[in-house]
């Protein structure tokens, strides 16, 4: 583990707490794409989030390099306590909302370019994508404030359900073939999405209907955790369609997939081949650092709430994002998620990158890894 041992607990401050209101930037692109669209700048006009997304941040990334430091244990309390950091995670979902009506506005005045409307959807689901790991930031905690406003955050893309596939279902299965949000060696994101998509929408009905079946309880109440965050969708669609008609309804379900996809190609490169190993008993091993490729790429760091720390966020679920620490056993990918979404989406290009680094973690042991099961002939020793 990279620790930060220079300074005295007492003494240490977190270099980059005025860094961290930049992961508010997302959401506040679509204005400076209006801004722009209206100067004069044409459909292009609207991939301006795309691109410092997907282009723009990656440079940067590249440039600026890896932050391994962590912060003294002795440091953690104070940190986890300091409202700062948990205030700028609430601060994004009113710029998410919107940025969300301004698009919505602008849809709905109609005269968009075929360039222009898909450059819309792509801003808006990119907004909605990156605020579900708002959401996963907000859902692990224990108030109950925060867990509610996880919901809000995930109702544009009508993805309330991650609210209990991911802490239920994906922390306790992660890195095994059951778990519909891990992926398999060998096996590409487009046929991983289906797999997810669907797995963890059933994963979570069988969840949460389950949790009432033990109390002899029917799961059609407001208590249900999937209903009431899929209620809270159907009440913002309802309201928008009211404020700008009823063909909005299209751009909503068009942003809603390109938010819930980026979510999902995100799972897709968390833990790409990782595999927790069976027990004498029979039972999965614990998890630890070693089931999630991490990444310490400052800027994607500090825009994705630290989210690239993923090996001690699912060893430690309820740490906070400014607490996550690096860690050596944690396997490394080559470039920050901003990267790595783009080489997913292209299956030559992830192969190459990523499955001798899966290979490589397990000595060259494919039997070690979570293969996929058409991909084994290719990857079967000798």
């Amino acid at each position: 583990m990279a620790v930060d041992a220079t300074v005295t607990p007492g003494a240490w401050r977190d270099a980059r707490k005025p860094l961290w209101p930049l992961a508010l930037l997302v959401p506040a692109l679509p204005f400076l794409a209006w801004l722009s669209w209206r100067g004069g700048g044409g459909g292009w006009a609207w991939w301006i989030t795309p691109a410092v997304v997907f282009g723009l941040i990656p440079v940067i990334d590249l440039l600026i390099g890896d932050d391994r430091r962590n912060p003294p244990e002795a440091a953690v309390p104070r940190l986890q306590a300091d409202g700062y950091y948990r205030w700028l995670t609430y601060l994004y979902l009113p710029a998410q909302y919107a940025a969300l009506v301004l698009c919505c506005a602008v849809w709905a005045a109609g005269g968009l370019s075929p360039l222009a409307a898909a450059g819309l959807v792509a801003t808006v689901g990119v907004v909605n994508g990156i605020a579900i790991n708002t959401a996963h930031e907000l859902g692990h905690k224990r108030e109950t404030m925060e867990r509610w406003l996880s919901k809000v955050a995930l109702a544009p893309t009508g993805y309330g359900h991650f609210y209990v596939e991911h802490n239920r279902g994906h922390h306790t299965r992660v890195a095994t073939p059951e778990d519909p949000a891990s992926s398999r060696l060998g096996e590409s994101f487009w046929a991983f999405w289906p797999r997810t998509v669907w797995g963890s929408l059933r994963s979570a009905w069988r969840l949460e209907t389950g949790r009432f079946r033990i109390r002899g309880r029917s799961p059609w109440t407001w208590r249900n955790d999937i209903l009431n965050a899929w209620a809270m969708t159907v009440v913002l669609y309802a309201l928008l369609m009211v404020a700008f008609g009823p063909g909005v309804l299209v751009f909503l379900v068009l942003q809603a997939v390109v938010g819930f996809s980026l979510l999902e190609v995100v799972n897709y490169l968390e833990h790409y081949g990782l595999a927790r190993q069976r027990t004498a008993a029979g039972r999965y091993e614990k998890v630890d650092p070693r089931h999630s490729w991490n990444s310490d790429r400052t800027v994607t760091n500090v825009f994705l709430f630290q989210l690239q720390r993923h090996s001690d966020h699912h060893a430690n679920p309820l740490r906070r994002y400014q607490t996550l620490r690096s860690f050596d056993s944690s396997p490394q990918l080559p470039a920050g998620y901003a990267t790595m979404v783009v080489a997913a989406l292209i299956p030559p290009v992830w192969r190459r990158v990523m499955d001798h680094r899966v290979l490589a973690h397990y000595g060259g042991d494919p039997d070690l890894a979570n293969v996929h099961p058409p991909a084994r002939p290719r990857f079967r020793k000798g």
